[in-house]
């Protein structure tokens, strides 16, 4: 579909089943459609070959419908000189060089999401592009991160957007660099062991610059036409323009765009957006409104990509607790490797920036932490910030717990806690660009991140990077954060103090079974004990309260200990820990 470029010239075909005619127009020929006419196919598809288009030629489709007479963007076009231009004709010569990148496994993902027009601006008043995010991956692999997850950069109105208003859906938004740029990103990430996660819109198109409106001049009820439903089923909170998931040509162009992304660019995953509102008109798990072609749809697509590229990751962001969007497709599921965990973090935020430690429910704090779906621990993805939780009417976590004060000794111990907690709980660790530094606010698309903070908060970059060593087990003794198993075996709601277990093989054991005390209460506990699962020794890996991550930190020393015998919290030995307020360990035995 769209324009074919090849060794003699350019293969064009497009859908406009109600289109009467239908010619190639540009430049080229002064916008004279009967010189590039299109021969009528089965179905609806328009096509022809020109062998005097090359590569680089800027286009768009003539249609005539009756009297009326239009001239579209292609649908399918991979570039376009802006949103309201035309399309070009691709050039898919690219140098992958020697890329041959291994996904890192799903259970050893950790994932930074970042907006590339923010990220890393390097020209004043304009928006990043992907040559700025490459210069910042030394940066993101040093921090341990190998994944980046890019909030959508498909062509959108204007240079500035969160990439939520898709207007070519398969085209790389010029302002970023466009596709070869793109491409450059993806192969650079690998380079540097960093895989890259795209996110796409499929709940709806638009609204602005959307030549798919109306595209062949047919409509009903005024809708959108021949991509879109033409009744109750197109009203999204975007708009009234959702896709017509029942239609074949419609479900192919979507299911051609998810794969273009893996195959074509050698993207390592898609995050797909508010898959909710594809399966329901609503957004909903209840029956109303229902959207079964939604749901099939997403299992077909999610079945091409495990039939084609298994290794890569699909990533739903449904967020009602739905286990059926990471189950199986032949257990009835949707297929989706993983999900956003909407519980997870609006629990998880709320123990943080409330202000009083006696309203921190740690039942709470111990359910989400339990929690998995289909008994998968890695079905979900968990964080305290996304570019959600940061923007309409929210603000950072620290900005949350203590507003135009962010940086104090509050915001900073609680913020930590809670990454603490994302990177030792069951799930896929995520974090969002300029947490590591505590950034403030909140997340807008006109303001870039200040990268001055890097340096004037090393200490907590410091932080994460120890937390992302022990997450992935770099350093050999903290397996079990990479495992399936979980015990929350110790609650204490009194004094805000809760325990859990990770562990990878069997029963556990040195070097694998890994033991988290977080306290999240403004009380400094000197010797607190917990029950633990063996004797021995065990060492404290992390101390969340190091003055080195920050000077305002207590720096409050908490000793390894040997287990002692005798049974408590469950467990046949125990030992006793020194607590800082707000703070977190993670301890483990030497193999």
């Amino acid at each position: 579909m769209g324009a074919i470029p090849h060794q003699k010239g350019t293969t064009f075909r497009v859908w406009a089943p109600h289109a009467d005619a239908a010619a190639v127009v540009g430049p080229f020929n002064d916008w004279n459609h009967e010189s590039h006419p299109l021969d009528h196919e089965a179905d609806g598809y328009w096509a022809a070959d020109f062998p005097d288009l090359p590569a680089g030629t800027e286009y768009k489709f003539w249609l005539r419908n009756g009297e009326n007479e239009f001239t579209r963007n292609d649908p399918y076009a991979r570039e376009v000189t802006h949103s309201a231009g035309n399309s070009i004709v691709p050039d898919a010569s690219f140098d992958w060089e020697d890329d041959h990148f291994g996904m890192p496994a799903w259970n050893e993902l950790v994932i930074y999401e970042l907006h590339v027009g923010t990220f890393n601006r390097s020209v004043e008043g304009e928006p990043g592009t992907f040559y700025d995010v490459i210069e910042k991956l030394p940066y993101l692999r040093d921090l341990g991160i190998n994944a980046i997850e890019v909030m959508p950069a498909t062509e959108f109105p204007g240079s500035l957007s969160w990439g939520y208003n898709p207007a070519h859906p398969f085209a790389l938004e010029t302002a970023y660099g466009g596709p070869k740029a793109f491409k450059e990103l993806v192969k650079q990430a690998h380079r540097h062991g960093i895989a890259v996660i795209l996110d796409v819109v499929y709940n709806h198109f638009g609204p602005g610059d959307l030549d798919l409106w109306q595209f062949d001049g047919w409509t009903e009820n005024d809708g959108g036409g021949i991509y879109f439903y033409n009744d109750w089923r197109a009203e999204t909170p975007w708009g009234h323009n959702r896709p017509d998931y029942g239609n074949p040509a419609v479900r192919n162009y979507i299911r051609d765009n998810a794969l273009m992304w893996l195959e074509d660019y050698r993207v390592d995953g898609l995050r797909c957006d508010s898959i909710s509102h594809i399966r329901n008109v609503n957004g909903s798990n209840g029956p109303v409104g229902d959207l079964p072609e939604g749901w099939t749809l997403m299992r077909w697509v999610n079945e091409e990509i495990q039939a084609r590229t298994p290794w890569k990751i699909t990533i739903a962001e449904d967020l009602q607790g739905n286990e059926y969007i990471t189950r199986p497709t032949d257990q009835e599921g949707e297929g989706f490797a993983t999900q956003w965990d909407a519980a997870f973090v609006n629990i998880m935020r709320e123990a943080l920036v409330t202000p009083n430690d006696a309203d921190r429910s740690m039942a709470s704090i111990a359910d989400i932490i339990s929690t998995t779906y289909n008994g998968d621990a890695f079905q979900r993805v968990i964080y305290t910030e996304s570019h959600d939780e940061v923007a309409n009417g929210k603000s950072r976590v620290p900005e949350e717990i203590m507003p135009g004060d962010a940086a104090s000794w509050y915001p900073k111990k609680r913020a930590t806690l809670g990454a603490a907690i994302v990177f030792t709980a069951p799930g896929i660790p995520m974090i969002f660009q300029g947490q590591p530094t505590l950034a403030d606010g909140y997340f807008s698309d006109d303001q870039p991140l200040d990268w001055s903070r890097h340096d004037q908060m090393g200490g907590l970059v410091q932080l994460y990077r120890d937390l992302i060593r022990l997450r992935r087990n770099l350093d050999g003794h903290t397996r079990g954060l990479t495992g399936q198993r979980t015990d929350v075996f110790h609650v204490n709601d009194q004094e805000k103090v809760i325990a859990f277990a990770r562990w990878a093989d069997g029963d556990g054991g040195p070097t694998d079974t890994t033991i988290v005390i977080a306290n999240f209460a403004d009380q400094t506990r000197e010797a607190y004990t917990i029950g633990l699962p063996a004797p021995g020794k065990w060492t404290v890996r992390f101390n969340s309260d190091w003055q080195g991550y920050d000077h305002e930190f207590g720096n409050f020393e908490s000793f390894d200990a040997d287990a002692e015998e005798g049974e408590y919290d469950g467990k046949p030995w125990h030992g006793s820990f020194g607590l800082a307020p707000y703070s977190v360990l993670v301890i483990s035995q030497e193999g």
